[in-house]
């Protein structure tokens, strides 16, 4: 009798199948859901549209990023025990189910239904749709696991570059009243799911005996941060080890998108001008926002692939240790050099996407393959908090200093100081990083398979 079409049974490769197909179906996944880091594209329309102030604008996305991290944790397992191509359908149909509901809810002028629809289905999609590949990457690619998961997480830092100007022209074609807003969110639920199709049926995993051609693994080198064992996912959460890389990723999160959310009034802010100049600066702003989006994505493939080379605890003491010296550049020199601003916060966005982009091999060095998909899940629950807490800080502490009569970049340089002191507090827990225990470890191939041994208890 055949396997299900949704098993895991159904998607094994057979003899001769390209792993280099895998990155495409991962992609065609990422490169859909990261259309979420271009909701800044619809919160004027939405205010106008369906008369709400900026902050409800801005609430479908916040409700998403959270659902994203608690979904993420929350399905964790059931991706793992499922397979990837049950995972990534799961996703497509929450995601643009998500486009679709809003799209009713905009239609209607039901706002609650944008935000049942775009932030809660579309972020349990998102979060499903964020770890599903993963850890297919991971068994695929042994010997780069760095590169593969760069490859592929770049997709969520670059969706924006295509989704920006895409809905951007689909609004100026629909219209930017309510029924037009709903047509353009029905025409991206509906070619997602086209395009996401690519990805679960084109995915497979590889048969339990598979190895690249020529490659051997090698004994973790003594002093090494590689365990060398496998780690269930409820264990995982028991050791020092993912609760530090939490604060880690947390820390790092909070760093860069404290800039990301409020990339244009910064820019504006530190270099302002006055009368006709004022359109040409908002335009230089808007040119500023996607040099940080491609930064963001290309720091993904590049710094992750470095990890491969230098390991993943140096590359996370380059990405914290190097930003917080960045942010306080910035903080010193103030708005007397732009080109130093720019470099400076460009390559902060780069570590800011290099982070999440090399925790998933991070993890496989620490716990192994067994479950990393639902211990990745689990972690992501830092990005939930960041994504609150970053924006938060910046915000309030730009508003507050503005309420004292500050402007320019002194609104910033508060937060910008906090952003050094997280960034070297998720050093020293870098630092503080070693070997998971061999009391965490599953049982050897000489026991009972991992797929089903139990969880031990500790």
């Amino acid at each position: 009798m055949a396997a299900p079409f949704f098993s895991r049974e159904r998607i094994v490769a057979g003899p001769g199948w390209s792993r280099w197909l895998v990155p495409p179906a991962a992609l065609s996944i990422h490169l859909s859901i990261g259309a979420a880091y271009s909701w800044s594209v619809f919160k004027k329309p939405l205010e106008g549209a369906l008369d709400i102030s900026g902050t409800l604008s801005a609430l479908p996305f916040t409700i998403g990023i959270v659902v994203l991290g608690i979904s993420a944790a929350v399905f964790g397992k059931w991706v793992d025990r499922n397979g990837p191509r049950a995972a990534m359908f799961a996703a497509m149909c929450c995601f643009c189910g998500g486009w679709l509901v809003g799209s009713a809810g905009l239609a209607t002028r039901q706002y609650w239904l944008v935000l049942v629809g775009y932030g809660l289905l579309g972020g349990i999609g998102w979060g499903i749709g964020y770890i599903s590949p993963v850890s297919t990457l991971i068994k695929w690619f042994p010997d780069k696991p760095g590169m593969a998961t760069g490859l592929a997480i770049m997709g969520f830092g670059g969706g924006a570059l295509i989704a920006s100007p895409w809905s951007t022209t689909m609004l100026e074609v629909f219209g930017t009243d309510s029924a037009g807003i709903a047509k353009t969110f029905l025409v991206h639920g509906l070619v997602y799911a086209v395009f996401m199709s690519l990805g679960w049926m084109l995915v497979r995993v590889p048969r339990p005996d598979w190895k690249p051609h020529g490659w051997t693994p090698v004994a973790p080198a003594e002093g090494s941060i590689v365990t060398g064992g496998q780690v269930s996912a409820t264990n995982a959460i028991k050791t020092p080890q993912f609760w530090l890389l939490w604060v880690v990723l947390c820390f790092n999160v909070t760093a860069g998108i404290g800039i990301l959310e409020k990339a244009s009034p910064i820019y504006q802010d530190y270099f302002p001008a006055a009368g006709a100049a004022a359109a040409a600066v908002a335009a230089a702003a808007a040119g500023y926002v996607a040099m940080l989006s491609l930064a963001n994505m290309l720091g993904r493939i590049g710094w992750s692939s470095l990890s491969d080379k230098i390991g993943r605890k140096n590359a996370y003491r380059l990405y914290l240790g190097a930003g917080a010296l960045l942010y306080l550049a910035i903080t010193l020199m103030q708005n007397s050099n732009k080109m130093v601003f720019l470099i400076c916060t460009l390559l902060i966005l780069s570590f800011y996407g290099a982070g999440f982009a090399t925790v998933p091999a991070y993890l496989r060095d620490l716990f192994g393959t067994y479950q990393v998909g639902a211990i990745h899940g689990r972690l992501l629950t830092a990005w939930s908090v960041a994504g609150i807490l970053g924006p938060i800080l910046v915000n309030a502490i730009a508003d507050s200093q503005q309420a004292a009569g500050k402007e320019g970049p002194a609104l910033y340089t508060m937060s910008f100081s906090i952003m050094i002191g997280l960034l070297l507090i998720a050093l020293v827990c870098n630092e503080l990083l070693k070997p998971v225990d061999e009391k965490w470890h599953e049982p050897s191939a000489s026991t009972p398979r991992p797929e089903r041994a139990k969880e031990r208890v500790r």
